[in-house]
């Protein structure tokens, strides 16, 4: 009996480490099919994990959720007017930056469409227009030079989207966005380097009709150097909530605030959420580096509670369709819900995280711009337009290709790479129209780009001329006798 009882003791112990390996080998083929984790949460994942999940999100440099491995955006090219999706070099990660620019080689680019990340697919395309008319086709908008912002986003080359004046784009009646007095967050990664005082510069929820409708029925964030309510600390940039009929600092819509006197970085994150009822904060944070910086959260102005909020969602322009404004933008989102502090924290640290850089080793834009002795304005292509015949204006200087003229040995000042300034029907009169048109080696292409300042037609002997000298954005550009006038006087610069 005792010989028997050892056995059996013998056997168990045998037994124990085998059924802990068996144990841990199970283990290890659990591990093995079960799916793989993301290495990094992006800013929609943290913002659902915080309970405030995004209803949409935009970008032209990379992945906002960690899974996304769709389209970021669209670009259209005018060689052949084709169209090509540019997505991710893989699901996660960032924008495929060199297959627009093979794709745009010798040609350019537009951007026609910023796809939405989320399940919603609210996609952005070129704004029809609205109360105020855009410098597209039956006063739509613009949308933006594809390659007029290469920058560096986690080593690899991006391009943003450098919204000039008329630039818009646009989704009305968006689906699953916050609507009348349910809380919303925004925010936007965007720069110091190109603004204005106009309006409006903007991101986030405005009107389905475009046009003013009232107080409270906007929530966006415009960047910019507006100072509507007087009594603005410094000469900003600063980061404003767009609540319709006006851009505010604070409930009050003025900034007294000195340490809130503009922002000053490449890259700017930018930052508004709003309860819908009592309260609306806006903060402002470096792209590259730190936390956040808030610079007011308080009660909502008077006449704006409770909000009344449409699902228009828009991005470059105002509510109305002011199309003045002027900005860069990178990435974006418009979530459902009020975001915490410490979501917005963790949302900021992983843009610090992406290392966005204005190096962006993009292909150069070919050409020059030639401004204005008189107007500083330069020699722009009406609307971005490439369609023959398109007037040719004074305009603020933006490197937009439809402003980049390279002059060539046959003396030939062309612009897109395939069209060439030209005086229309061939005139040699006093008035003749500048237009563009498809270079074709005639005379009426031709021109003499003289020691004096001045641009001379080979064929009319006449002068690249501002019209009735004059100075502002629109101004026709027209052939006039050579006299000498600073509205004739040219500079070309890179």
């Amino acid at each position: 009996m005792n010989t028997r009882r050892r056995l059996v003791r013998l056997i168990m112990a045998a037994l124990v480490p085998l059924s802990a390996l068996f144990a841990v080998s199970f283990a290890w083929a659990v591990a093995a099919q079960a799916p793989a984790q993301a290495a990094t949460s992006l800013p929609c994942d943290l913002y659902a994990a915080g309970g405030t999940p995004c209803a949409a999100a935009h970008s032209t440099t990379r992945a906002l959720f960690a899974s996304y491995n769709g389209p970021l955006y669209q670009v259209q090219r005018a060689s052949d007017h084709s169209y090509r999706d540019i997505g991710l070099l893989e699901a996660g990660g960032y924008a495929d930056g060199a297959a627009q620019v093979s794709f745009c080689a010798n040609t350019s680019c537009t951007i026609t469409k910023i796809y939405d990340q989320t399940a919603n697919h609210n996609d952005l395309p070129i704004s029809w227009g609205g109360f105020w008319k855009g410098p597209g086709p039956n006063g739509s908008d613009i949308g933006a030079d594809a390659m007029a912002l290469p920058v560096t986003a986690g080593g690899h080359q991006v391009f943003g989207i450098k919204s000039t004046q008329g630039t818009g784009y646009r989704i009305d009646n968006a689906r699953n966005v916050p609507t009348g007095s349910k809380p919303e967050g925004i925010y936007m990664v965007t720069s110091s380097n190109y603004v204005n005082q106009w309006c409006c510069f903007d991101y986030g929820s405005g009107e389905n009709s475009h046009n003013d409708t009232g107080n409270a029925t906007m929530n966006a964030i415009y960047w910019g150097t507006a100072c509507w309510f007087g009594g603005c600390t410094g000469s900003g940039p600063w980061v404003e909530a767009d609540l319709e009929n006006g851009m505010y600092h604070t409930n009050t819509g003025s900034n007294k605030d000195p340490n809130n006197s503009g922002v000053h970085y490449p890259f700017v994150s930018a930052w508004l959420k709003n309860n819908g009822t009592t309260n609306f904060t806006l903060k402002y944070g470096n792209g590259n580096s730190g936390g956040l910086t808030r610079t007011f959260s308080g009660p909502l102005p008077n006449g704006y509670s409770p909000m009344r909020l449409e699902s228009s969602i828009l991005l470059g322009t105002g509510g109305d369709n002011s199309p003045t404004g002027q900005g860069m933008f990178f990435e974006g989102a418009v979530t459902n819900g009020y975001p915490s502090d410490a979501t917005e924290d963790a949302v900021q640290a992983n843009i610090t995280s992406v290392g966005y850089s204005m190096s962006g080793g993009g292909t150069p834009q070919q050409g020059e711009q030639v401004v204005g002795g008189q107007s500083g304005r330069c020699l722009d292509v009406t609307g971005v337009s490439q369609n023959n015949g398109a007037q040719v204006q004074l305009w603020d200087c933006n490197g937009q290709n439809n402003q980049r003229w390279t002059y060539t040995s046959g003396k030939q000042l062309q612009v897109y790479g395939t069209k060439c300034l030209d005086a229309y029907g061939q005139g040699t009169s006093n008035g003749t129209q500048v237009i563009i048109w498809d270079c074709n080696g005639q005379a009426n292409q031709q021109w003499n780009v003289n020691s004096n300042g001045t641009i001379s037609g080979v064929q009319s002997g006449l002068c690249l001329d501002a019209s009735n000298a004059g100075t502002a954005n629109g101004t026709k550009i027209i052939l006039w006798a050579c006299n000498g006038g600073a509205n004739q006087q040219w500079s070309r610069r890179s």
